[in-house]
C-alpha cells in the first residue's frame, strides 16, 4: 500500500464510519505545511559529525547481548566486551541502505491503517504511567478497567489516529501476564493501530503472536501490524533485555521505536547541541540493530529530550531548550531518511491547570513543527508521565483536532478569496448573511468543544463551569455510549484462548 493510495476514499470511509464517535476525521494527518527549520546546513552536518566522533571516540554499550554486539562486529564495528565502536559513516550506511523511509502500520479495519513517514502525522495517546487520575476520585493506581476505559476513549476519539501502548499500567494484574490484557483490550476493545509489549524479548514475542492470531502469520511476516516503544539506558547504553526486544520486533517485520530518553544535565549534558548529538548517535545505533537483525524491517527513528530543574533534579517540560531540539532532530531525521517520532502534550503540572496547558503546548507544537511522524503522548500525559489524567486526555484531544486544521494550510482557491461574497456585499456591510458565508461557515473554522464562547452572565446561568468540569462530564459521557467495534467470533475466541494458555502456563510474578 502506497502513502497515499486511497487517501481521500479512505478518509471518506472513515468519517462515515466513525460518524457516532464525534466529528469526521482522516485516518492520519497529511501535513501540507512545511517543517520549521532552524538549523543551517553547516550546523547539521556539525552535529551529525559530533554524533560520529561520539560514537568512534566515546563508544555505545549493548550490555548483556552478546548476538547484537556480534551483528556490528560483523558489519564493520571495533567492539571490545560490550562497548562498540563503529567508525565514521558506518551506522548511517546501515541505516540508509535499508530501513524504510516510510511504511504502512496495518490496523484491523484498514479503514483506520496509518502510514508513519513521508508527509504524515500519527497521533497517539500517552504511554507509561502508573497512576491516574480524575476530577472526583483523584490520583490512583491505574487497573486493567482503566486501562480498557482509555483504550475505548482513543478509539472514540477523532483526532486520535492510534489506539497506542501502556495507555496506564494496570497495577492489578501481575506484572509478567499484563502484557497480555493490555494487547487484548487494545484489539478487542478498538479497531485502530497499536502499540505491543516490550518489558522483555518474551512479552514481545507474545505481543506478535497475538496479532499473528488476528491478522494471520503471512500477513504479519509480509507488513507491519504493531508497534514496540524501547528506550536506551542514556547515556549510551542499550540493556541487554531492551536490544532483544528490539531484535523481536525486526525479526518479525514489526517497528521497534527506538528512543533514547535524555534528561539535560542527568542522562545527557545541558547544552542542546551535545544533547541533540548524543539522541542522534544513541538511535541511529538502535535503528541500525533492527536493520542488522532484518534488512529492510520498518523502523521509527525516536528522541525523548527534556530539560531538568538543576535545583531539584525533577524534569522539566514546556521548556525552550528541548523545543529546539525537537526541530533539531526533525532535520537530522529527514536527512537520515527515517520515520521520526516525538513526544506531545507534555507536562509536569499534576492537574489539568494552566501550568499544564502551556507546558502542553510548548511541547505539542514544536513536535508538530519539527514534522514528527509519530507523536507519542499526544493525550492524557499529567505529572511527568507519572499520571494519566482522564479530563486532560479529551482537553488534549480538543488540541488535537485544531492541529488537523493547521496541517491543512491555507488554500489560494476561488472559494478561498471569496471575491463573489465581495461582490454581494459591498463596502460597509457585513458577510453574515452572504451566500459565500452560508457555503463555508459549517467547516471555515475550528472550534473548541470544550471552550465556554458564551456571555459570563450564560456561562453564570448555567452553573459557572471551568474547562476540568466539562471535560469531566465529556469522557463519562464518551464511555457511556462506547459501542466495540466488530470483530469476529472466531478470533476473538482463539485471542482469548491464546491468554489464557499463556497465563495458565505461568505462576504470578509481581515484579
Amino acid at each position: 500500500m502506497g502513502a497515499e493510495a486511497g487517501t481521500e476514499t479512505r478518509r471518506a470511509r472513515s468519517g462515515r464510519r466513525g460518524a457516532r464517535s464525534g466529528p469526521a476525521a482522516p485516518a492520519y494527518i497529511t501535513r501540507r505545511i512545511p517543517p520549521y527549520e532552524i538549523l543551517s546546513e553547516e550546523a547539521l552536518i556539525r552535529i551529525e559529525e559530533h554524533a560520529d566522533r561520539i560514537l568512534e571516540e566515546v563508544g555505545f554499550e549493548i550490555r548483556g547481548d552478546q548476538e547484537a554486539v556480534d551483528l556490528f562486529r560483523k558489519a564493520g564495528a571495533e567492539t571490545d566486551g560490550w562497548r562498540i565502536r563503529p567508525p565514521r559513516g558506518l551506522v548511517r550506511s546501515i541505516i540508509q541502505a535499508s530501513c524504510p523511509a516510510s511504511f504502512v502500520q496495518h490496523a484491523r479495519n484498514p479503514e483506520r491503517s496509518v502510514v508513519i513517514g513521508g508527509p504524515n502525522t500519527v497521533f497517539s495517546p500517552a504511554y507509561g504511567s502508573p497512576f491516574v487520575s480524575d476530577a472526583e476520585r483523584g490520583r490512583r493506581y491505574g487497573t486493567l478497567e482503566d486501562f480498557g476505559n482509555f483504550v475505548r476513549l482513543a478509539y472514540l476519539t477523532p483526532w486520535l489516529h492510534h489506539s497506542g501502548g501502556t495507555v496506564c499500567e494496570p497495577v492489578d494484574v501481575p506484572v509478567n501476564k499484563r502484557h497480555l490484557d493490555m494487547v487484548l483490550a487494545h484489539m478487542t476493545l478498538s479497531d485502530k493501530a497499536f502499540m505491543g509489549s516490550v518489558t522483555t524479548a518474551p512479552r514481545a514475542a507474545d505481543s506478535i503472536e497475538m496479532c499473528r492470531v488476528l491478522f494471520g502469520a503471512d500477513f504479519v511476516d509480509a507488513n507491519c501490524v504493531i508497534l514496540g516503544n524501547v528506550n536506551t539506558n542514556s547515556p549510551l547504553v542499550l540493556d541487554g533485555e531492551a536490544s532483544r526486544v528490539i531484535r523481536t520486533y525486526a525479526r518479525a517485520n514489526q517497528a521497534a521505536v527506538c528512543v533514547p530518553f535524555i534528561l539535560g544535565g542527568a542522562m545527557g549534558p545541558v547544552t542542546t547541541a551535545g544533547a541533540l548529538a548524543q539522541c542522534f548517535a544513541e538511535a541511529m545505533m538502535c535503528v541500525a540493530l533492527t536493520q542488522l537483525e532484518r534488512p529492510g524491517a520498518p523502523a521509527i527513528f525516536g528522541n525523548f529530550l527534556s530539560s531538568m530543574s538543576l535545583k531539584s533534579g525533577a524534569p522539566t517540560f514546556g521548556t525552550p531548550e528541548p523545543a529546539l531540539g525537537y526541530l533539531g532532530i526533525g532535520a537530522l531525521a529527514r536527512r537520515l531518511g527515517v520515520p521520526l517520532r516525538c513526544g506531545g502534550n507534555l507536562c509536569a503540572s499534576k492537574i489539568p491547570d494552566a501550568q499544564a496547558a502551556y507546558e502542553s503546548a510548548n511541547s505539542m507544537w514544536p513536535a508538530f513543527l519539527a514534522g514528527a511522524h509519530f507523536i507519542l503522548h499526544a493525550a492524557g500525559w499529567a505529572e511527568g508521565a507519572l499520571a494519566m489524567s482522564y479530563e486532560k486526555f479529551v482537553i488534549d484531544a480538543d488540541q488535537l483536532g485544531a492541529f488537523h486544521t493547521f496541517a491543512r494550510g491555507m488554500p489560494v482557491d476561488e472559494n478561498a478569496f471569496a471575491l463573489d461574497g465581495f461582490h454581494e456585499v459591498g463596502p460597509g456591510k457585513h458577510f453574515l448573511g452572504s451566500a459565500h458565508t452560508m457555503r463555508n461557515y459549517e467547516t471555515a473554522f475550528y472550534d473548541f468543544p470544550l471552550s465556554d464562547n458564551n456571555s459570563f452572565e450564560q456561562w453564570s446561568e448555567e452553573g459557572s463551569h471551568d474547562i476540568v468540569q466539562r471535560a469531566n462530564r465529556k469522557w463519562k459521557a464518551m464511555l457511556e455510549a462506547y459501542e466495540a467495534p466488530p470483530l469476529d467470533t472466531d478470533k476473538r475466541e482463539a485471542l482469548e484462548a491464546f491468554v489464557t494458555e499463556r497465563k495458565a502456563a505461568m505462576p504470578d510474578a509481581w515484579y
